[in-house]
C-alpha cells in the first residue's frame, strides 16, 4: 500500500450508490460526472471526491433541480443553499397548485358537474388574484351606470368585495365559483342593483305605511337576533313564544287580530322584503373573506317565515 486512494470503474461506483451504470454514464458523458482517469484501455476510473460529486449530483437531481442548474452549482457558479431557496419557492407554488387541483377534482365530484362546467370552474380557478379583483370590479362598476339606488349598491359592495385566498380551503373555492356564476348572470344583476342593501325600517314591509314598519321592524329584527343568538330554531318549540311575541306587537300596532290571516299577512310581507339570492351572494362573500357571520346581521326575514309558516301545536283543554 503507498497511500494513493484507489480509484473505481462505473460498476463499482453503481454499487456503491445505487445508481444506474447508464445514469453515471449519461452524467460523465454531459461532463457533470468527469473520470478521474482513464485505464490504457480506455475505461473511466472515478476517485473518492467524484463519488461525492455524484451524491450532490443525485440529490439535487432528487429534488427536481434542473441539469442546467446543477452544472452551475458544480461549477461554483450557485451555492447549494441559492438553489434550494429558489426551488422552496417553486415547490410552494406547486404544492399551492396541486391543492387547488385537488379541490377542483373534488368540487367536479361534488356537484356532478357537467363537461361544460368542469372546463368553466377549471378557468375560474386558474385565474390569477389580480384577474379575480378585475372581474369583480367590472362587474360592481357596470351596476352604478343606472339608478341612484343602483350607485348606492355600488357603494355597499366595494365595502365587501370577495378576495379569494393563495391557498383556499375547499369552502371557499365553492364559494368563489358560485360568485363568479352568479355575477355572470344578467337576471342576479338586475336583483343586486335593487336589493344590494337591506331594505330600510321604512320600507321593510311594502303593505304598511312607512311609519308604522319604522315602528315594528326595529322589534322584528332584535326580536329574531336574540333568538338566533340563543340557538333558536324557527321549526322549533322554542320558536313558538318568539314568533307570538312578534305577531302580539303587530297585532297591536295595526290594531287586528292575531289569527292565521294575520301570521300569513306577515309572512308575505317579510318574503317581499327580502331577496333570497342577494342574501346567498352575501353569505357566499362571508365564506370566500372567511369572515364569521354575526346573527345581528343576519337577515330576519327568512327566519319569521319558516317560524310563522310553522304549524302551531293544537289547543289542549
Amino acid at each position: 500500500m503507498n497511500g494513493v486512494t484507489p480509484l473505481h470503474s462505473i460498476g463499482e461506483l453503481s454499487a456503491r450508490t445505487g445508481v444506474p451504470v447508464r445514469t453515471i454514464r449519461f452524467y460523465s458523458d454531459t461532463g457533470l460526472l468527469p473520470p478521474t482517469d482513464r485505464t490504457p484501455a480506455g475505461y473511466r476510473r472515478y476517485g473518492d471526491a467524484a463519488l461525492g460529486r455524484l451524491h450532490l449530483i443525485c440529490a439535487l437531481r432528487e429534488l427536481d433541480v434542473d441539469l442546467a442548474t446543477v452544472r452551475r452549482v458544480l461549477d461554483g457558479d450557485l451555492s447549494v443553499a441559492e438553489v434550494a431557496a429558489a426551488h422552496a419557492d417553486a415547490t410552494a407554488l406547486h404544492i399551492r397548485a396541486l391543492r387547488l387541483r385537488h379541490s377542483v377534482l373534488r368540487l367536479v365530484a361534488l356537484r356532478g358537474s357537467s363537461t361544460e362546467e368542469t372546463v368553466l370552474m377549471h378557468h375560474l380557478t386558474r385565474l390569477t388574484a389580480h384577474e379575480r379583483r378585475r372581474m369583480v370590479a367590472d362587474f360592481v362598476v357596470g351596476l352604478g351606470t343606472g339608478t341612484p339606488h343602483s350607485r348606492s349598491a355600488v357603494t355597499a359592495l366595494r365595502t365587501a368585495l370577495p378576495e379569494l385566498p393563495d391557498e383556499p380551503s375547499d369552502a371557499q373555492l365553492a364559494a368563489w365559483v358560485e360568485i363568479a356564476e352568479l355575477i355572470a348572470d344578467d337576471g342576479f344583476r338586475a336583483r343586486l342593483a335593487q336589493t344590494a342593501l337591506p331594505p330600510a325600517d321604512e320600507g321593510a314591509l311594502p303593505g304598511v305605511y312607512p311609519e308604522t314598519a319604522a315602528e315594528l321592524i326595529p322589534f322584528v329584527r332584535q326580536t329574531v337576533a336574540a333568538a338566533r343568538a340563543a340557538g333558536v330554531d324557527a321549526e322549533g318549540d322554542d320558536a313558538v313564544p318568539v314568533v307570538d311575541a312578534v305577531v302580539e306587537r303587530f297585532a297591536a300596532v295595526l290594531g287586528r287580530h292575531d289569527g292565521p290571516d294575520l301570521r300569513e299577512w306577515m309572512a308575505g310581507q317579510f318574503e317581499a322584503g327580502h331577496d333570497p339570492v342577494v342574501e346567498r351572494y352575501w353569505r357566499l362573500v362571508w365564506t370566500v373573506n372567511d369572515w364569521q357571520v354575526i346573527p345581528g346581521h343576519l337577515p330576519f326575514q327568512p327566519w319569521m317565515v319558516q317560524a310563522l309558516r310553522r304549524p302551531r301545536p293544537a289547543a289542549h283543554g
